[in-house]
């Protein structure tokens, strides 16, 4: 019998029993299998999307209360390997907070101090030394190539001073604006350090009440996902730092040997700077090849943009990928869109958040699709690796 025989006797049964033609099922039924697959990805892709869209709306909306505790959540992350150290040395809670709060304050302290110091020392002479750099620029213009007039110097230097004096008014005018800004700063500095002290006091407690928010069915799911996560961030923040200081260390010595002023401030923008992963310690790195330009000349400025450059390298094809890669199971490709992307969305919270996020993101999901949190085995791997059919992995081997 043929198929379409076949059909049709299946449509005379259904409307003898049922008195009537589901005409959506035969319509469905007419389509191609192709379309019929794309339809279905389309339509959730779309939820997914509009899903994700209200998130990020709300974290942007919410921004005063996600930043801090998106920042506290790091801060915890970096301590967390020391806190959790002295508390297995039977360290008293409260004294184990107290030594991570008063030592990270003390380094980040003195390393801003001594920036801070070095600048005041040297502030007179490279400000000498940019004013003579000035006055050398403003000859090659005049007796270079460009052959410029002193006339046309003295309009683009007005033209200069008129739109600094606009962007001045429209300060002038935005003071409360601004100091509103001033106002979040702070506020969200002291949420900050107040959503420290909680998770380092009882992020436990905290974790526990937040999992029964989820249906009892699912909690040993979403607890294991947590954790591995959490795990995941932990390794992120402490490898970051070790790229952050390789960083700085290379940036600040080759300023340093090569003459060019203010290397320790440079040093620790640096090193600041590259815990937003790939972009940071690039425009951090800009300030060394100005002050060498300004101070040192052109010849010493481009053998510290090769210095720059050779950091940049190294952290993108070795630290990044062996380290970073390794430490938050995301491919170095990941990294840099998704710190694009984030940047894109929220500016430079955006880029700091980004690839924690997504490391966490991918471990959870590998966690809970892969059944590791009914066997407490280790989650490894890529996740759409993961959701391959097994048939299909063999296949492809």
């Amino acid at each position: 019998m043929s198929d379409e025989s076949l059909r049709l006797r299946d449509l005379i049964r259904r409307r003898s029993v049922t008195g009537r033609v589901d005409v959506t099922d035969e319509v469905e039924r007419s389509l191609p299998t192709g379309l019929r697959i794309a339809t279905a990805y389309s339509w959730r892709l779309l939820v997914i999307a509009a899903a994700v869209g209200v998130l990020v709306w709300l974290v942007i909306l919410f921004k005063i209360l996600v930043v801090p505790l998106l920042i506290a959540i790091l801060v915890t992350a970096l301590l967390w390997p020391a806190f959790s150290a002295m508390l297995r040395a039977r360290f008293p809670r409260w004294l184990a907070i107290v030594i991570s709060l008063v030592g990270t304050i003390a380094i980040v302290g003195g390393l801003l101090w001594l920036a801070i110091w070095q600048i005041t020392q040297q502030w007179h002479d490279v400000q000498s030394r940019t004013v003579a750099a000035t006055g050398q620029l403003q000859r090659f213009l005049i007796e270079g190539p460009l052959h410029l007039t002193e006339k046309q110097l003295s309009d683009f230097l007005q033209q200069g001073m008129t739109f600094l004096s606009e962007q001045g008014e429209l300060l002038k005018s935005g003071a409360i604006a601004v100091g509103s800004t001033f106002g979040h700063v702070a506020t969200g500095a002291l949420l900050t350090v107040f959503i420290l002290l909680c998770l380092l006091a009882d992020g436990g407690g905290i974790w526990r009440w937040t999992l029964k928010l989820f249906p009892r069915s699912s909690r040993l799911a979403v607890d294991a996902a947590a954790r591995n996560g959490w795990a995941t961030v932990i390794n992120y923040a402490r490898t970051q730092m070790l790229v952050a200081f390789i960083d700085a260390v290379g940036i600040g010595l080759g300023a340093f040997m090569l003459g060019v002023p203010l290397a320790v401030p440079v040093a620790v923008l640096v090193f600041l700077g590259s815990f937003i992963p790939i972009v940071g310690a690039v425009v951090t790195g800009t300030l060394a090849v100005f002050l060498a330009l300004v101070y040192n000349g052109p010849w010493i400025a481009l053998w510290m943009l090769v210095v720059v450059l050779a950091v940049q390298q190294i952290e993108g094809h070795i630290l990044q990928p062996i380290l970073m890669g390794s430490a938050v199971k995301v491919h170095p490709l990941a990294v840099v869109l998704v710190v694009a992307g984030g940047a894109l969305i929220a500016g430079i919270p955006g880029a700091l958040f980004a690839v924690p996020f997504a490391a966490f993101v991918n471990v959870a999901a590998v966690t809970v699709n892969s059944g590791a949190w009914r066997t407490g085995a280790d989650p490894d791997g890529d996740y759409i690796w993961q959701t391959v059919p097994r048939v299909r992995r063999r296949s492809t081997r």
